[in-house]
């Protein structure tokens, strides 16, 4: 049964190109707001906690600071409201999910970028 749901998904599902990113990068997220009739784009700063899921269930998780509260989004990769995705910085870190993150204010909460070969 599980071959059959990710054959279907693999052949039915648009998967949009997007760079690759990974925990601890620093990514703008443009996606698209209706309100009423309208539709204005949106971006999303901030750094990617975690990626998690395969195939068309795949989420990441990003989180910034709107001032001293910290604020936390998951946006699915196949949402259809996602118009693109910029790598601003590409973060140095040893896990693939990085919730100590959430407990890090101030000078401890910055990552060293990585370097790019």
């Amino acid at each position: 049964m599980e071959a059959l749901i990710k054959f279907v998904q693999d052949e039915f599902v648009t998967r949009k190109e997007f760079p690759e990113f990974g925990a601890g990068d620093t990514i703008t997220v443009y996606y698209e707001i209706k309100e009423g009739s309208k539709t204005r784009t949106q971006f999303f700063r901030g750094v990617v906690i975690q990626r998690r899921g395969s195939g068309s269930s795949e989420t990441f998780t990003i989180r910034k600071m709107s001032g001293t509260v910290g604020v936390e989004r998951i946006f699915p990769v196949n949402l259809p409201a996602l118009q693109k995705i910029e790598v601003n910085k590409r973060g140095k870190v040893r896990r693939a999910r990085i919730f100590y993150f959430r407990g890090l204010t101030g000078k401890k909460a910055r990552i060293k970028e990585r370097r790019i070969k």
